[in-house]
């Protein structure tokens, strides 16, 4: 089906969105071993590996992605491309995120890793005037909360001295379930200190507890967050506190952290009141975009066409743009319903 609103995408990460025949190009360009004698061939890998038994394995997928990206040329290209992907698609908006510390393997500065990241953004956006582009920094968890927080809050002074020149937020990603979510309070506690908004990874591979550790640090939007539904009085709670998931249809079933599109519980959720949005989450590891999740979300989830658009409202409302650029936005929206 065609899907002329305006889009929008609050959970998109540039690392697991680069192009195949880009990453092949620049895989060679580098002397980055491959794993495929071919382009085709290396498509068909990403896409067949895509289906993983937990998020920890898929997060596995990052590190083709990840060696290549460790110099400005290739992560201020592959910014560029996707936003000339994303606008191609019909996206008016978008929030990409990326981990600086992850691209200072070869010398890069996190410092370094943002300008890049900002410039190929601009450069995207110089090509492709319909859209516009928000990127959220990502604090890592790799293990224990004490294996990287230098690293993590070095990452939250950086995004509050590029806040608003590119830089709209930050974020938690890595793997769930290491060490408890609650430890990892003080890279949020700095945020609300220096004013940054932020998101959270909770609640897809781990249980609702996770949500209510991120909706403690005062984060009114969760990446992901689908167990919530496995506590009812949490899910009031976060409908009277106007709390955004952000939904990652098919990341979701990858990861197996939901057994099915039929089952997941994102249409039941949006029935209670919850915010729902629908997100990407990697649109080239998985093979996935914005009007694919929408077929889903039609064919095989419960949702009504007006579902779609209330939930780009919802993506607005919960988006980090500047609040004056909501409202039209919002009223563009509303002359899609049905």
């Amino acid at each position: 089906m065609k899907y002329d609103f305006p889009k929008l995408d609050l959970h998109l990460h540039l690392d697991g969105s680069m192009l195949p025949e880009s990453a092949w190009e620049m895989a060679k360009e580098r002397n980055i071993k491959l794993p495929a004698d071919n382009i085709d061939d290396f498509k068909k890998f990403i896409v067949v590996t895509a289906d993983c038994r937990s998020v920890n394995e898929y997060l596995e997928r990052f590190e083709m992605p990840l060696q290549i990206m460790q110099d400005s040329s290739a992560i201020s290209r592959t910014a560029k491309e996707l936003v000339e992907l994303l606008a191609g698609q019909g996206l008016a908006y978008a929030e990409i995120r990326f981990a600086p510390q992850l691209h200072t393997r070869n010398g890069l500065t996190q410092k370094d890793a943002i300008e890049a990241v900002i410039d190929g953004i601009n450069k995207g956006i110089e090509n492709c005037p319909s859209i516009k582009i928000g990127v959220i920094c990502c604090t890592m968890s790799v293990g224990p909360e004490t294996a990287n927080m230098e690293e993590n809050l070095e990452t939250v002074r950086l995004a509050k001295d590029y806040l608003g020149k590119g830089i709209c937020g930050i974020d938690l990603a890595g793997a769930e379930g290491i060490v408890p979510l609650k430890n990892f309070h003080p890279i949020f506690d700095l945020a609300k200190e220096l004013g940054i908004p932020f998101t959270c990874h909770a609640g897809d591979s781990q249980g609702p507890d996770t949500v209510r550790d991120a909706m403690d640090f005062g984060s009114k939007r969760i990446g992901h967050g689908h167990h919530i539904f496995d506590d009812k009085e949490l899910c009031k709670s976060a409908i009277k506190e106007g709390v955004t998931l952000e939904i990652c249809p098919t990341s979701n079933i990858q990861c197996q952290s939901q057994p099915s599109y039929e089952e997941h519980p994102a249409k039941k959720l949006f029935d209670m009141g919850m915010n729902i949005t629908i997100n990407t989450d990697n649109m080239i590891l998985s093979d996935i975009n914005l009007d694919k999740e929408y077929d889903r979300c039609l064919n095989q989830m419960g949702f009504e066409y007006k579902d779609l658009i209330k939930m780009n409202i919802n993506s607005v409302k919960a988006s980090f743009m500047p609040e004056e650029e909501k409202q039209p936005l919002i009223e563009r929206l509303e002359k899609y319903y049905k």
